[in-house]
């Protein structure tokens, strides 16, 4: 979406979101009305709505003269997030793989694989690669929750993705072997849906979903813990 060919607030406090959930803007980070209308090539006038709208989303936290500020969420919080994915993303998977897709999704599915397959196989995620990779890893989940049947499902996911790094669009994409096992998994998560063996797709989305909190909440904890040291 071009930003600059709209100003309603309801796409500028989505493309935030987007942009908060990849990382862009750090927890604790503030969000300038001024610096914001900067950036975007926009007016104040809806900057200052689509905040407020993200604040009631519970992503942004609001102090008196101080503005808006990208929350802040604890390990703990983070962690549950993920259980909470993992165990939604699991059903969907399973009503997916009960219910069966429709060719047509099914091929989409695949080339988001095989888009996946092409940039991995360099050996290492570069830099540039990293925005069509996060592309095609939400696209993937995405379209299994929205091809679930439940859309209470979305919803509900959408929610654990207001804590940002618990969403599917951060992933520890430095470490290329990480990254290639997560991206195996997407092959057997399809394969399990087009075999309509519902037991096994949950399964593998739900470790899918706790691998990939394991191994951020690994990096976390390592980051607090050093930060600690140096602060000691």
């Amino acid at each position: 979406m071009d930003i600059k060919s709209t100003t309603t607030a309801a796409d500028i406090a989505a493309h935030l979101r987007e942009r908060i959930l990849a990382g862009e803007f750090a927890p604790g980070a503030r969000m300038h009305q001024v610096q914001l209308s900067e950036m975007l090539g926009i007016s104040r006038t809806p900057i200052r709505e689509a905040l407020g709208q993200l604040a009631n989303q519970g992503l942004l936290v609001y102090e008196p003269n101080r503005g808006y500020a990208v929350r802040t969420f604890s390990l703990a919080e983070i962690e549950a997030a993920f259980e909470v994915r993992a165990r939604l993303e699991a059903l969907a998977c399973g009503l997916c793989a009960r219910h069966g897709l429709e060719p047509a999704v099914l091929a989409r599915l695949r080339a988001c694989l095989a888009l996946g397959d092409r940039i991995l196989a360099k050996g290492q995620l570069e830099p540039e690669d990293l925005a069509p990779y996060r592309a095609m890893n939400v696209e993937f989940h995405e379209t299994l929750l929205t091809r679930s049947g439940n859309a209470f499902l979305g919803d509900f996911v959408r929610q654990c993705h207001n804590v940002p790094l618990a969403s599917d669009r951060v992933f520890v994409w430095e470490d290329h072997g990480v990254i290639a096992r997560s991206h195996d998994d997407h092959h057997r998560i399809l394969h399990a849906i087009e075999m309509r063996d519902a037991e096994r797709a949950e399964a593998l989305m739900r470790e899918h979903v706790r691998f990939a909190g394991f191994v951020l909440m690994r990096m976390l904890s390592g980051t607090h813990a050093e930060g600690h040291r140096r602060s000691a």
